[in-house]
């Protein structure tokens, strides 16, 4: 029997791109083990997935190397997929005498280490990052197109998230509009000035609604809670939970009860697709941040990118300084709403 160990430990949206490569596993290998070594806060994305026999964490402390080599020794694992060039994760699984381990590119440690491997070829022609992952699938025998992300929730999880919104306000008959603002620094994205822009157009368009704007990135400034704050006087029509939202499964549950999720390509955004919630996501025109390689895949969803032609008005010749800011317009994502708003 096989058992197979996925490791990613880096970004969550990073992570989420993983979920179809435990459920193509399963169909391909019927009675296989499938185990997960992420980072501890993202070991919550695979939390009820039913794809996944174990679910593995390493907080890369240094002190802790060692304790993770025993805990994949324990589970005998006979192939390790490693979607990031990561040197840590490489000498875990050798010490840990998984004989199959497959790996991207060809590090120096991937040599030393008797890896396998499959090449992004320079990112040509380029694809889905969820595909590239399914490349190391593809390596033991999983035969697949199918890349839809994946993240399961339990009804317990689903009544918690319906309680957790009625007590800040927030019905289950409200018109439920999440906007992350915040990336991190992790992808192209607007300025919390221009996201205030949208917040005011989609109270005027959808005034007669009974809507509700739920804001969840931790990083805001306190000048853009101001704006929120004294626009919303007397209104509630926008909520921040940002602050009343303990971990990343937390975050989950709560994004599983939108109608729309609105943020740049990154962790959050990803979560809501593997839901299936309709999105819409902000991209760069590049080729790294750009739809076809970080996009939104569910179809019920809109990808909205910059043009090439304002990528190349806007952005910087070196690339170091994004257009998305001006390449991108507050009535694109209102016209994006009120068409997704018809199909629900």
């Amino acid at each position: 029997m096989k058992r197979i160990l996925l490791v990613r430990t880096d970004r969550v949206g990073d992570v989420v791109f993983t979920t179809p490569m435990a459920r193509e596993i399963k169909k391909a290998f019927p009675g296989s083990f499938v185990a997960t070594l992420t980072q501890p806060h993202t070991a919550n994305i695979f939390k009820n997935n039913p794809n996944v026999d174990a679910i593995i964490t390493d907080d890369l402390k240094k002190e802790n190397f060692w304790h993770v080599v025993r805990t994949l020794r324990e589970y005998k694992f006979t192939h390790g997929l490693m979607m990031l060039p990561t040197e840590r994760a490489a000498f875990q699984m050798f010490w840990a005498g998984i004989k199959t381990r497959v790996g991207v590119g060809h590090k120096l440690y991937e040599v030393i280490t008797g890896m396998k491997s499959v090449s992004r070829n320079n990112y040509t022609p380029l694809r889905h990052e969820a595909d590239y992952c399914m490349d190391l699938a593809r390596k033991i025998g999983v035969k697949t197109s199918n890349i839809d992300l994946q993240i399961f929730l339990s009804s317990e999880e689903k009544e918690e998230a319906k309680s957790f919104l009625k007590q800040h306000g927030i019905n289950e008959n409200d018109f439920k509009v999440f906007i992350h603002t915040g990336s991190l620094g992790s992808a192209p994205n607007w300025s919390e000035e221009k996201y205030f822009q949208l917040i005011k157009s989609i109270t005027e368009k959808f005034g007669s609604e009974k809507i509700k704007i739920i804001l969840t990135a931790r990083e805001m400034s306190a000048d853009f809670l101001n704006l929120i704050l004294n626009f919303n006087l007397n209104s509630n029509r926008v909520i921040n939970l940002s602050d009343k939202v303990n971990d990343l499964r937390d975050l989950i549950k709560i994004i599983s009860k939108s109608d729309i999720f609105i943020g740049p390509s990154t962790g959050p955004l990803h979560i809501a697709d593997a839901l299936g919630i309709k999105c819409i996501g902000l991209h760069c025109h590049r080729a790294m941040s750009c739809p076809k390689h970080q996009g939104i895949i569910n179809s019920s969803s809109v990808n909205l990118e910059v043009s090439a032609g304002d990528c190349k008005r806007y952005c910087s010749a070196d690339q170091n300084t994004c257009g998305i800011e001006n390449g991108l317009a507050v009535e694109q994502v209102i016209d994006a709403i009120a068409k997704l708003h018809s199909k629900i």
